[in-house]
């Protein structure tokens, strides 16, 4: 299978395209399709990871159907007999990777919750002892399992880095009523999500949520707990004092630093062990939690 690069690949010219993913404006509503790309440390790799986008997006789907019942959402529809007729000549492409959703006002920010302890987590904890301005336990190991899922909101940068802000920060950008629910509802989500996959065999470790405004109403938007979006570890796998397997993209940022890549000039490009491993990874992500089910049943 080859990777999927693009829609220009089909003939097709996206609207607008983000690193790995890209949107065909409906006019009220939107199709986003999850190409193949893979990113790391903010570059784009130059090799694909075949079938990673239809991993991506039918994962999405599957969290955005079971969370629409406990909050508006901008999903509408995966299946290619609701996209455009015009695109039905590219359904068997856009399967699974393409989602039909609706218009919203993006807000600003990624929502992230942590459950572990790892990743910049970590390492701001190691400097400070605390994480977002949030003091921890001293003594905390690396993949440690934090006292309580802990929110840790950042800034939402079109380029660059992401920078972590503190709930007081939060306020000061979008008002009292609005971080605190947003904080509510992303610590929500968590554990519905968390709890449905560790008795799919999965730890979710930390994870980032988008929001809108669509009706006036805070919604669920971007994608939801995948393989890109969050740190996925097989419950066998983590314990004490033990580096946990990975079923998401930190196996190749592992690769990536492993390989003396200095994070600044051209990504490399991927050998096919790696990319293999890494389509592994996420279609072993998709079968734990989905196991070819439509939506979880809380």
């Amino acid at each position: 299978m080859e990777a999927f690069m693009g829609l220009e690949t089909i003939g097709i010219t996206p609207h607008s395209k983000g690193k790995v993913r890209e949107i065909l404006d409906l006019g009220d509503n939107l199709l986003l399709v999850a190409t193949d790309r893979i990113s790391a440390f903010d570059h784009v790799m130059p090799t694909g990871i075949p079938g990673r986008g239809a991993v991506l997006g039918s994962i999405s789907a599957f969290w955005f159907r079971g969370f629409a019942l406990l909050m508006p959402t901008h999903f509408i529809s995966d299946d290619p007999a609701d996209f455009p007729s015009e695109l039905a000549a590219h359904a068997s492409v856009l399967k699974d990777r393409a989602m039909l959703v609706r218009k919203a006002k993006r807000l600003d920010v990624e929502c992230i919750i942590r459950g572990y302890l790892t990743g910049s987590g970590f390492a701001l904890y190691k400097k400070t002892g605390e994480v977002n301005g949030i003091a921890l336990p001293p003594g905390m190991e690396d993949f440690d399992q934090l006292p309580e899922p802990m929110f840790t909101p950042t800034t939402k940068a079109d380029e660059g880095h992401d920078e972590p802000m503190t709930y007081e920060e939060l306020v000061a950008d979008f008002g009292e009523e609005m971080s605190a629910q947003l904080k509510q509802v992303s610590l929500e989500i968590y554990a519905r999500g968390s709890d449905y996959a560790k008795e799919a065999g999965i730890i979710i470790a930390d994870t980032k949520f988008e929001f809108g405004i669509i009706d006036g109403k805070l919604a669920l938007i971007d994608e939801v707990l995948t393989p890109d979006s969050s740190r996925f570890w097989p419950c066998e796998s983590w314990g004490p004092g033990k580096k946990p397997t990975s079923l998401d993209k930190q196996f190749l940022r592992d690769y990536l630093t492993e390989a003396g890549w200095d994070r600044n000039s051209a990504p490399p490009e991927l050998p096919a062990e790696i990319v293999a491993k890494t389509t592994e990874r996420y279609l072993s992500a998709r079968e734990h939690l989905t196991g070819g089910a439509l939506q979880p049943v809380w």
